[in-house]
């Protein structure tokens, strides 16, 4: 941080030895001595409160790097600031995937989704402690019903609050939900090439699995079907047999992977990640190493065909995500019903 004031916060006056005439001549001059509570008003400016306050509007100003500042000299474990978001790790498990895990699993859920196509399973992140999550559109487009269930075992019943099928983006609201533990939203805007990452979701209906990897890429442009040819997508790859909805056609770098993507199709911006991603992870959270929510992970490819049996999916640490700063642009629009 650059340094912005004198030692120990001393005032230095710019008019010492300086002969300075009264504003008003009609004024009375003033008195040879200081009053009696001027040397107490001096030393009150000098106080850590004056020395924190300072360092706070620098880092209003700066941004997340300053705000470090603000921890470390007031002792508090939890700094949020314009550019970064709350940690959430406890500092003795900081930096650690067993830290993120513990901290960020109560607030991913599995979902369950059935329709005419079947059934299918995936992921979600709580965002409210009264019970919004936010998905895939692939993961609950066309369902009848919905369940999720946290990580305690609690199951609840789910409505679809609104859906852009253009960012492949969902919200629902659990029935009769409170006091669950919302994850923290991130920002994906300073991510780089090589930054841990750590995945969490259900696949295969393995509720709560964690996985770890990096970053891979940034802005990968992922082309997938809007919800008219996801329904194809999903029965073309045996939805109801509870695969979820990670292997659903997508377009990347020319080709497509699991299927054909149809004529109707929307491209996003994507984060690459090698974390483990199988089907059931679709919805689930990517999240820095800081316990902040930076993606929604939302497809992978897996080396099957048409004609293989779903046990030959896997991952082969090629993975995408939404990234989190897309999400929260979106969220007014899901919360106002948008049916996109």
């Amino acid at each position: 941080m650059t340094e912005s004031f004198h030692r120990s916060g001393e005032y230095e006056n710019p008019y010492e030895g300086q002969q300075q005439a009264p504003v008003n001549p009609e004024w009375p001059p003033p008195p040879a001595y200081a009053p009696a509570h001027a040397p107490h008003s001096k030393k009150r400016g000098r106080g850590p409160f004056a020395l924190i306050a300072a360092v706070a509007i620098v880092a209003a100003a700066i941004g997340g790097g300053t705000a470090y500042g603000i921890q470390e000299l007031t002792g508090n474990d939890t700094v949020a600031s314009s550019s970064t978001s709350t940690t959430v790790v406890p500092s003795s498990q900081k930096g650690t995937v067993a830290g993120v895990a513990k901290a960020v699993s109560p607030s991913i859920v599995e979902i369950s989704a059935d329709s005419n196509a079947g059934s299918s399973t995936g992921s979600g992140v709580i965002i409210t402690s009264g019970g919004e999550i936010v998905t895939n559109n692939h993961v609950v487009a066309g369902a009848s019903q919905i369940k999720a269930t946290t990580s305690d075992g609690k199951s609840y019943t789910a409505k679809v609050v609104g859906t852009d099928s253009k960012k492949d983006l969902a919200l629902i609201k659990l029935e009769n939900a409170s006091g669950l533990k919302a994850a923290t939203l991130g920002d994906s805007a300073g991510l780089q090439v090589g930054d841990q990452v750590v995945a969490i979701g259900s696949p295969e209906g393995l509720s709560g699995t964690v996985t770890s990897g990096i970053i891979s890429a940034l802005d990968r442009d992922v082309t997938v079907p809007t919800e008219e040819g996801q329904d194809q997508g999903q029965q073309q790859w045996g939805q109801g047999q509870g695969q979820g909805g990670d292997q659903w056609p997508f377009e990347f770098g020319g080709r497509q992977f699991n299927g054909d993507t149809g004529s109707d199709t929307t491209t996003y911006k994507a984060l690459q990640t090698d974390a483990s991603l199988n089907p059931g992870n679709s919805g689930g959270a990517l999240i820095d190493m800081n316990g902040n929510i930076i993606g929604i992970n939302s497809a992978m490819y897996s080396p099957t065909s048409q004609a293989s049996s779903s046990s030959d999916a896997g991952s082969v640490g090629l993975g995408f995500a939404i990234p989190i700063n897309t999400v929260k642009a979106d969220l007014a629009k899901l919360r106002a019903g948008s049916t996109d």
